[in-house]
């Protein structure tokens, strides 16, 4: 009785530094945003002002048109790096070449570039005049395109460059799911006469499901919390047509308005636990045993 009294508290003391780690990471900066969030705030002084700075933060311009850019691009790569990162999995897995290793780290090798290095990038071959693409459409005979200066355009190229960068990381994750699937369900399905569209709806997609909810999680909160490659690309504009929630909360920062920037930061976090635990609640409950 006495050893198995040890051994469950010896157990318990191996999780005292990873809980410890967690509450310096996360826990404790969160529940101080939550405080700062109500105060009107510097690096020295605190005032308690409650909740001026959220009523502040959504009475802003710039607020309305970020909250639906947010949905709109968490909304879209989502979807399309989703379903897309899917359909390339099951190719990659089903195609054996001897180009199969470098097919597979040309999906992924965008992946593994800096945010603000592939803003860059795709700033430059985008340019009015400079870039290599509206060179080449001016070389066929069309017009010169404003790929970041069109209001029309702008989130839609931003969302393009994210997927471009991003959706190797989905495939890298349904590929590690359809591995993981034992070989016998195919054949099994295959002597009953399936075909390649039965199998993959009657047994990769039922069984694919952890990783189809990991997929869309981190996509999700990526795309609810992204910054970086719009501000690189656009800084928000033109106007507030590719403005969302990440860069305004970062120019109010960069303004000192540090009270309604962590108000905003705040707002951000909130409405992602508010979509991805619901969604990522439903697709645990779709998860087949194996």
């Amino acid at each position: 009785m006495k050893n198995r009294l040890m051994q469950k508290t010896y157990s318990y003391w191996l999780l005292v530094p990873g809980v410890l780690i967690y509450c310096v990471i996360f826990i404790i900066p969160t529940i101080s945003s939550f405080y700062f969030a109500m105060t009107r705030w510097n690096l020295r002084t605190a005032e308690w002002i409650g909740f001026d700075n959220y009523i502040t933060f959504f009475s802003q311009p710039s607020t309305k048109n970020s909250i639906g850019n947010t949905f709109l691009y968490a909304g879209v790569t989502t979807v399309i790096k989703g379903v897309l990162g899917l359909v390339i999995a099951v190719w990659l897995c089903r195609k054996s070449t001897k180009a199969h290793g470098y097919i597979k780290t040309v999906f992924y090798f965008p992946a593994m570039l800096s945010t603000v290095v592939v803003g860059i990038i795709f700033s430059a071959i985008l340019h009015p005049s400079n870039g290599i693409v509206n060179q080449v459409i001016m070389g066929l005979g069309g017009p010169k395109i404003q790929w970041l200066n069109d209001s029309g355009l702008a989130i839609w190229v931003v969302m393009f460059a994210d997927i471009w960068k991003t959706i190797g990381i989905n495939v890298l994750i349904y590929m590690s799911g359809i591995a993981a699937i034992p070989k016998d369900y195919y054949e099994s399905s295959a002597l009953d006469g399936a075909n390649g569209w039965q199998q993959f709806k009657n047994i990769t997609l039922p069984l694919l499901v952890p990783s189809i909810n990991s997929a869309i999680t981190l996509s999700l909160i990526g795309g609810m919390k992204n910054y970086e490659l719009i501000w690189t690309m656009t800084e928000g504009g033109p106007g507030y047509a590719s403005e969302v929630l990440g860069t305004v909360t970062y120019k109010l920062f960069a303004r000192g308005n540090y009270g309604l920037a962590t108000a905003g930061q705040v707002i951000i976090f909130l409405i992602v636990c508010a979509i991805v635990f619901p969604v990522n609640s439903w697709l645990s409950k779709k998860v087949v045993e194996m």
